[in-house]
C-alpha cells in the first residue's frame, strides 16, 4: 500500500465530524474505529516536528513499510482535516538512508523491525541488531526508539479518526485520551451539574477543573481551589462554610468560608476523600440545598456555587468500609471525567516534555539552548537518547512528576554546554520498567505486596523516593494503608521528619525551585503535606 492510501485515509477521517448528541458520540465514547501501527516523533533537532506522527497502515494490509531518513512522511494531527496533507520525512543527517523494514504478524499482531547495516537503533534502552519483533503488548504499551542518536520516536497504535475542531482549554497533548477529555469538557462544561474529576497523582486535575470553570457562564466569577488534605479536621467545616464571630477559640471576628467567597463561581475541593466524616454530612445538604450555616451561627445563607471535586482515591471502598457517604458519592458524582496517567498517553511525553523544558530554560534566561544555532540545536545540548530514557519511564507521579524532573534537569545543567540528568533522575530510572504492555499500575518497588513489618528501613526510603515523597502513591504501590506507611516513616531513623527543617533550609529549597512546595518537598525527602505544615507553622504560609 503506497503513502496515497495513508493521505486518502486520513483525508476520510478528517470529514468525519462528532455529533454533540449522537449516541456513537457521547463523552465517554467517541466514534470507534480499530487503531493501527503508527509513529510519533517524541524528540528531534527540529522541536517543531515534535508531535508528528504517521500512521502505518501498509502493515494493516499486510505490506512492509520502510523508515529511513526520506520515508515515511509525518504530519502534525489533524491536519488530515485540510483534504490536502503535507508531509514530512524524518531528514536527518543521522537517521541513515537505508531503510529499516516494519512488517506485521497478523496472528500475533507483532511488528517486526529488520535492520539495515548502518542503522543505530535503540528500543527501550537496548541496542539492536539484526532484527526484533515487538509483541502485541510491547507495541500497546508503546516502543521507544532511538534512531540514529538525535531522532526519539515511539511505535504505537493510533487512532486513525482526527480529532473534533474543539478548544485546547489550556491542555497539553493530542493523544486520543486527551481528546475525549475535551470532548467530555466540551461537554459539561456549560452545565452546572457537579464534576467529579477521577485520575491519579499528577494527572492534572485542578487544570480540568480550571478549563471547566474558563469554559462556563461563571468564567467572570470567582475560581476557589482547595485542598482537603490540607485542612486540619477540626478547622474544615469553617474552612468551608465560615464561622461567626467567637465560635470557637481564637475566632475573634466573622469568618467567611470558601462557598462565601467563590459564590456565582466554581470551588474546587481537591482530594475529596479526605473530608472529615462529620463534615460529609453538612457538605451533602450544601450540594442539595445550595445554603450553608456558618459554624456558631444560626442563619443560614444561599449561595451560587458550582462545585467540581477531585480524588485519586477508590472512593467506592470507603463507602464499603464507611469511611465516605455514599449520598455525597452519588452528589458528588453528578458527572464523572477519567483522567488518564501518562503511561496510557506516552505520544504526549515529547509534547509535554518540551513545554516544560521551554518553560524552564526561559525561567533562567538560557532559551538559547534550544535554537539550532546554539551548538548544534537542542540535541545537542540533550541528548536524545536520556530523552529516550525518560519516555520509556512509567511516571507514577504523572504530569506533575514529568514537569519536576524537567526543571530538575534544567537547574542541574544551568550555565553548561550540555545537560545531563541529576543523581536523583539517574536513581529514578535505574529501577524503572521498560514501556512494556497497555494500561498497567504504577510500577511495584522492593515494598511492594509485603506486610508493613517486612517493609525494611532500606526498602522505605527507596520506595517513598521512587514516588517523589508522595505518600498516597507510596503508599498504593507498596499496597499498605497510608496509616501503616505514616508509622513507618515515623519509626524510620534513615528519614528526616517534617519538623527537624529550619526555616533556612526550607527557605533556600523554595528559591531554588521557584516556590514549588511539591519539588522541595521532593528534595528534602519529605510529603507534601508534612512540609505545608512545617510552613504554616513557622509562619512562611
Amino acid at each position: 500500500m503506497s503513502q496515497s492510501r495513508q493521505d486518502s485515509a486520513e483525508t476520510r477521517s478528517g470529514s468525519r465530524t462528532w455529533d454533540r448528541d449522537a449516541p456513537h458520540g457521547t463523552a465517554s465514547s467517541p466514534p470507534i474505529e480499530p487503531r493501527v501501527p503508527g509513529l510519533t516523533i517524541l524528540y528531534h533537532p527540529d522541536l517543531n516536528r515534535v508531535g508528528e506522527r504517521t500512521l502505518l497502515l501498509d502493515l494493516m494490509a499486510g505490506d512492509e513499510v520502510s523508515l529511513s531518513r526520506r520515508a515515511p512522511g509525518f504530519s502534525a494531527v489533524g491536519t488530515g482535516e485540510t483534504g490536502s496533507v503535507r508531509r514530512r520525512p524524518l531528514d536527518h543527517s543521522s537517521v541513515s538512508r537505508e531503510p529499516l523494514r516494519l512488517t506485521r504478524d497478523p496472528s500475533s499482531e507483532a511488528i517486526r523491525l529488520e535492520l539495515s547495516r548502518r542503522a543505530l537503533i535503540v528500543a527501550n534502552g537496548e541496542a539492536l541488531s539484526g532484527a526484533q519483533a515487538f509483541s502485541a503488548a510491547e507495541v500497546e504499551g508503546g516502543v521507544v526508539l532511538s534512531v540514529g542518536h538525535h531522532v526519539v520516536l515511539l511505535l504505537h497504535l493510533l487512532d486513525p479518526s482526527n480529532v473534533p475542531s474543539l478548544p485546547r482549554y489550556g491542555l497539553i497533548g493530542e493523544s486520543a485520551a486527551m481528546a475525549i477529555l475535551r470532548l467530555q469538557i466540551h461537554k459539561v462544561s456549560d452545565l452546572d451539574v457537579p464534576v467529579l474529576l477521577r485520575g491519579e497523582t499528577g494527572t492534572g486535575k485542578e487544570l480540568v477543573a480550571r478549563a471547566i470553570h474558563d469554559a462556563s457562564r461563571r468564567s467572570g466569577s470567582p475560581f476557589l481551589a482547595v485542598n482537603m488534605a490540607a485542612i486540619p479536621p477540626t478547622l474544615a467545616a469553617a474552612e468551608l462554610f465560615g464561622a461567626a464571630r467567637g465560635a470557637y477559640t481564637g475566632a475573634d471576628r466573622r469568618r467567611s468560608g470558601f462557598f462565601a467567597q467563590a459564590d456565582n463561581g466554581t470551588l474546587f475541593l481537591d482530594e475529596i476523600g479526605e473530608t472529615p466524616p462529620e463534615v460529609q454530612a453538612l457538605l451533602l445538604r450544601a450540594l442539595e440545598t445550595q445554603e450553608i450555616r456558618p459554624v456558631g451561627s444560626a442563619d443560614s445563607r444561599r449561595v451560587d456555587v458550582r462545585l467540581v471535586s477531585a480524588t485519586d482515591a477508590d472512593l467506592e471502598s470507603d463507602v464499603a468500609a464507611e469511611r465516605f457517604r455514599a449520598p455525597l458519592l452519588y452528589r458528588l458524582g453528578g458527572f464523572e471525567l477519567h483522567l488518564p496517567p501518562l503511561r496510557q498517553r506516552r505520544d504526549d511525553f515529547g509534547r509535554l516534555f518540551v513545554h516544560f523544558l521551554c518553560q524552564e530554560l526561559a525561567a533562567i534566561g538560557e532559551s538559547h539552548r534550544l535554537e539550532p544555532g546554539s551548538g548544534g540545536g537542542p540535541t545537542a545540548w540533550l541528548a536524545a537518547e536520556a530523552v529516550a530514557r525518560l519516555a520509556a519511564y512509567d511516571w507514577p507521579g504523572n504530569v506533575r512528576q514529568l514537569r519536576n524532573v524537567t526543571r530538575q534537569l534544567v537547574i542541574s545543567s544551568r550555565g553548561e554546554q550540555r545537560a545531563r540528568l541529576p543523581e536523583s533522575v539517574e536513581m529514578l530510572l535505574a529501577v524503572a520498567r521498560p514501556a512494556a504492555s497497555g494500561p498497567r499500575r504504577p510500577e511495584q518497588s522492593p515494598a511492594a505486596r509485603r506486610k508493613p513489618s517486612e517493609i525494611t528501613d532500606d526498602d522505605l526510603v527507596e520506595l517513598l523516593r521512587a514516588h517523589r515523597f508522595n505518600l498516597r502513591s507510596a503508599a498504593a504501590a507498596a499496597a499498605i494503608s497510608r496509616t501503616s506507611l505514616y508509622a513507618l516513616i515515623e519509626d524510620c531513623p534513615l528519614l528526616r521528619k517534617p519538623a527537624d527543617l529550619d526555616r533556612d533550609e526550607i527557605t533556600a529549597t523554595l528559591e531554588r525551585v521557584d516556590g514549588d512546595v511539591d519539588a522541595a518537598a521532593a528534595e528534602l525527602e519529605v510529603s507534601s503535606l508534612g512540609l505545608k505544615r512545617r510552613l504554616k507553622s513557622l509562619g512562611l504560609r
